[in-house]
């Protein structure tokens, strides 16, 4: 019999794919924290994201702008499953602007090495007060949604 808690995927995190360069990448840090991980696409249905038991979701970046007519959106179901969800690069754009918060073009698009200050101490970055990112963003959210507080900007 294996016990649940030191099975390998007893930890479940979940990648929703926007087609984000970097994907992978992320999949990988997640699976050497030791936490079992698995990609889907942005599109996957609610039932199949339901099923897989995740403990976390984290939303992938992606090319496309959350500003665009048929931009890529994931199933609104996934921000009433109680769950975690970490968005990086459009994916953050996409939670915030699907939750009541906005995102616009931004006036001097973000690519290549940028510097990342926190503002507010929190366990998710380790406690740093800044960070070198690798951004490639033309969007930026100019409000959060109701209930959520900013960790970092650039």
């Amino acid at each position: 019999m294996v016990d649940s808690n030191s099975h390998p995927s007893a930890e479940r995190i979940l990648i929703l794919d926007f087609g984000g360069q970097y994907t992978h990448l992320i999949a990988r840090n997640v699976r050497e924290l030791g936490v079992y991980c698995e990609v889907y696409d942005w599109d996957a249905a609610y039932q199949k994201i339901a099923d897989f038991a995740a403990q976390g979701i984290i939303l992938s970046g992606g090319p496309d702008s959350v500003g665009a007519h048929h931009s890529p959106q994931p199933a609104a179901e996934i921000y009433a499953l109680d769950l975690p969800v970490l968005g990086i690069c459009y994916g953050m754009q996409s939670m915030a602007a699907a939750l009541g918060g906005a995102v616009e073009t931004a006036a001097m698009r973000e690519y290549g090495r940028a510097q990342v200050r926190t503002c507010a101490r929190n366990d998710l970055l380790g406690g740093k007060k800044k960070f070198t990112a690798w951004m490639s963003h033309g969007d930026r959210v100019t409000a959060l949604p109701a209930q959520f507080s900013a960790l970092a900007e650039s």
